[in-house]
Formats: structure tokens, sequence, C-alpha cells
């Protein structure tokens, strides 16, 4: 990731601090409660995980098996498994059995779209 080059420590600071009301009151009015932060907080902490986010890339190119996510990954079915059971309590992916075999997807676009912004952001 790269860093912001800080040559001027106290460029990014007002020299006189007197707060626009309106413009406070106004985006106060449109941030989340705490609830909602704490929520979200939680839900970002699911893709702190590298195993579970090279999971959710795969599966943003194409549905799979857990045995293909095994050998994809050259993981132990325990291991995916395991990731795979948090990624779905959270609602991150879903999976539909196809006779013994139960295939996995993402849950919405929203997910690719996420991981594949975060992706794009550390890219830069």
């Amino acid at each position: 990731m790269k860093k912001n080059n800080l040559e001027n420590k106290n460029d990014d600071v007002c020299e006189v601090f007197d707060s626009h009301d309106d413009v406070v009151e106004r985006v106060k009015e449109r941030i989340p409660d705490e609830n909602e932060f704490g929520e979200l907080s939680e839900f970002f902490k699911i893709f702190g995980n590298p195993t579970r986010l090279k999971i959710i890339s795969l599966l943003s190119i194409e549905d799979l098996c857990v045995c293909d996510i095994c050998e994809a990954l050259d993981l132990n079915q325990t291991t995916v498994s395991n990731q795979l059971r948090i990624l779905r309590a959270n609602n991150i992916v879903k999976y539909q059995k196809e006779g013994k075999m139960a295939r996995y997807s993402l849950t919405g676009l929203h997910i690719e779209m996420i991981y594949k912004v975060g992706l794009e952001h550390i890219l830069e």
C-alpha cells in the first residue's frame, strides 16, 4: 500500500478553529447511528482475513465447490470449510446443493464490488 508523503505536518489542519454549524448539523443528520457503525465495523472485519479474501476473490470469478476452492488455494478442506462457515454466517457467501456437492457463490454483486473496490484502492 502506498503511503502519503507528509512533508508539512500541519498543512492538513485548520489554522483557525471555527466550525460551520449549518454544515455540522447537516452531516450529523445523515450519519449512521452507533449501532450501525458497530455492525459495519464487524462486517469489515470479515474482510480482514487473507484466506477469506482469497475465497471471495475466487467466487467473484465463478461459483465453486469446496473441492475446487481447496485445490485453487492449495488448502485443506477443514481450513476452507471453517472460513466458508464464517462467510456464510455473515451472509457473504451462500451455497446450493447439487446432488452430494455444495456449490458456493457470493450472496450478491455488492460483495464482489466491496472486494474489487478495496483491491483497486490498494493497487493505486
